[in-house]
């Protein structure tokens, strides 16, 4: 089978890449140079805001492209990751739309900032969105890919663990030079997933025909900032004393300073009940793997 996948060259393409080719599948890259080669791709064609992309010959599209959500969110920042998603996600609904036949599949990438603040509740893929700047984004996100002639899969995913990029190599960076710290009071859950398990996830949705629209892409054993900052400060070897107040961070980071304090306790009960395995359901033995 042959997948058309965007946001290709990104950390997590990267990782879905290296498991689709293990499990024999072709995959065709959507960059915005089309002549860029991809490691392990058979293709590259072009992917832009402006046009919808070529999915000629694709059974399945991956859907990943988009601006990282992480720094200040200034006006310019905010535009282009509402842009980069909804015109993006846009674009592939119009092509889809023009297919004949269509293809068998999107699995088209959502954010656990989809949800509010859940303080200590479990948050499935039946709860409500949250309101705010990233909360509307991925509704107006997913909105995009609705009444497509195919099935549609909506993973929402937390924090991704995993090397040659996201954001655990600086926040690891930061622990080692002994500047890592607490957020807040520490006691906001923080949805996460290992990078291998995210490709893997990717995959199992592709080939189960029963899984369709809201997908939590997390790890079942979310945890509290505090457990998180003291296994990361573990795994480097380095204390981590220091704990930024919360008023702190407002006045560092605005508006995005709500997505590292807001209680998010996210588990994969779609995951979990189609029969998903993870390989890494803890944080321990995740960041150990990962930081190695």
């Amino acid at each position: 089978m042959q997948l058309a996948l965007t946001g290709a060259t990104g950390f997590i393409g990267g990782h879905f890449i290296s498991a689709a080719v293990r499990h024999g599948y072709e995959i065709i890259a959507f960059s915005r140079d089309a002549g860029r080669i991809v490691p392990g791709c058979i293709a590259t064609r072009r992917f832009a805001l402006g046009e919808p992309p070529d999915f000629s010959g694709c059974a399945a599209i991956i859907h990943l492209a988009g601006e990282n959500v992480a720094g200040l969110w200034t006006r310019r920042k905010m535009q282009r990751v509402r842009d980069s998603r909804i015109l993006g996600t846009r674009r592939v609904a119009e092509a889809i739309r023009a297919m004949d036949p269509p293809p068998e599949v999107l699995i088209s990438a959502s954010a656990a900032g989809f949800y509010g603040d859940g303080g200590d509740s479990e948050i499935t893929e039946s709860f409500p969105g949250g309101t705010g700047f990233l909360g509307q984004t991925c509704r107006d996100w997913e909105g995009e890919t609705a009444g497509l002639p195919c099935r549609v899969v909506l993973p929402r995913i937390g924090l991704v663990l995993g090397s040659g990029g996201g954001a655990l190599p600086l926040m690891a960076r930061a622990f080692r030079c002994c500047l890592g710290a607490q957020l807040g009071d520490g006691n906001q859950w923080m949805p996460w997933i290992h990078a291998a398990d995210l490709a893997r996830l990717l995959l199992f949705a592709l080939g189960n025909l029963d899984i369709r629209g809201p997908l939590n892409a997390v790890a079942p054993w979310p945890v509290q900032n505090a457990a998180f900052t003291r296994a990361l400060a573990s795994a480097v070897r380095r204390p981590a004393p220091w704990r930024i107040p919360a008023f702190v961070l407002r006045m560092m980071f605005g508006k995005f300073a709500r997505e590292l304090l807001d209680s998010k306790r996210i588990v994969p009960a779609t995951a979990t009940a189609h029969g998903f395995g993870f390989l890494f359901p803890e944080l321990g033995p995740a960041l150990k793997d990962t930081l190695a």
